[in-house]
């Protein structure tokens, strides 16, 4: 069989097998306006990617309108209007983290504008920060200075790693979850590139926002995308359906079978995680190649007013358990 029909038969052999895995899921939790204030915990803790940031606690947000709620809207933001010294510890940002520690789930998020601008590090993604990469960390929806696309990445301990060849819409940008190296776009772990400019960014806030919906099991980790404007987007996924069955939802953005990697043992019970950082290790190593003009820190504490598109707008974040006991770690508990 020539090299071309093998990697088609492999191709179609993962989409089976995924399809097979995937399964039905029930509202677990539904978090829409003011639940994000009853269901998130604000981290207070130094950034711990070095970022210009001093991220505030629930009631110093609330106070200072960094956080804000309507019946179907959540904000945070970043601090637009003060100037910065040296001395000061850096811009006030916020940084939450879901109370429920989730393992077999989904996850759909429904977002209206994500943070933009130079210097910008904003992140949606899931992780136990009390333990670090013991637990896994999987980087949904992440990207700096405005840089397009969004880019899917894992990041484990010890040896783990990804298969070139797999079914998935975006492009591999490496296949070794537990790397340290630094690729050229300042980012490590195993990444998967969106094929889509609208996933990230100022075109994302273009469109309206989107959707970014993820499944997560023993046996693989998937996420897709769709923007506003996408007539395509399923119903499950833009209508707040009490219900979703994944195999219902195409192929995704970004996948991650345990083909070459136990899953289940490189990732335990994690907590949604959603932040915005400035600068730091990443959006400030990668401040000048992205076009943004000068130096980062500087850049943060002298022009606040450059700050006004960093926040984000959230529509929901809905959260689903799976509706059978198939799989045998599925969870979700409240972190204590």
């Amino acid at each position: 069989m020539h090299q071309s029909s093998l990697l088609s038969t492999a191709s179609l052999m993962l989409a089976v097998a995924r399809t097979s895995l995937a399964g039905t899921y029930t509202l677990n939790q539904n978090n829409v306006g003011s639940s994000f204030l009853d269901n998130f915990t604000w981290e207070t803790f130094e950034d711990p990617t070095g970022g210009r940031v001093n991220y505030v606690d629930q009631a110093t947000a609330l106070s200072a309108n960094l956080t804000y709620t309507s019946s179907d809207t959540f904000i945070m933001r970043v601090d637009s209007t003060t100037v910065l010294s040296s001395s000061d510890p850096g811009r006030n940002s916020v940084r939450i983290k879901s109370n429920a520690l989730y393992n077999t789930h989904v996850a759909v998020f429904d977002i209206r504008h994500m943070p933009q601008g130079c210097a910008t590090w904003p992140a949606i993604w899931e992780a136990d920060d009390s333990v670090g990469l013991d637990a896994g960390e999987i980087d949904i929806l992440e990207g700096v200075n405005d840089v397009e696309p969004n880019s899917v990445t894992l990041h484990t301990s010890g040896n783990c790693s990804m298969p070139a060849d797999r079914n998935e819409l975006g492009t591999p940008m490496s296949n070794d979850c537990g790397s340290s190296a630094t690729l050229s776009d300042g980012n490590d772990g195993c990444s998967v590139n969106s094929p889509y400019t609208s996933s990230y960014g100022p075109t994302f806030n273009n469109n309206g926002g989107g959707w970014y919906v993820l499944e997560r099991t023993a046996e693989f980790l998937s996420v897709w995308f769709w923007a506003r404007t996408d007539g395509s987007v399923p119903s499950v996924v833009s209508g707040a359906s009490g219900t979703i069955d994944t195999s219902e939802l195409g192929t995704p953005q970004a996948y991650f079978p345990n083909t070459q990697c136990d899953l289940a043992d490189h990732f335990s019970n994690n907590n949604i995680i959603v932040d915005i950082t400035l600068c730091g290790s990443w959006a400030g190593a990668r401040f000048n190649a992205a076009g943004c003009p000068g130096n980062c820190t500087d850049y943060v504490n002298m022009y606040p007013s450059n700050f006004t598109e960093a926040y984000w707008d959230f529509a929901a974040a809905r959260v689903y358990l799976p509706t059978t006991s198939s799989s045998s770690n599925s969870s979700a508990r409240r972190d204590t």
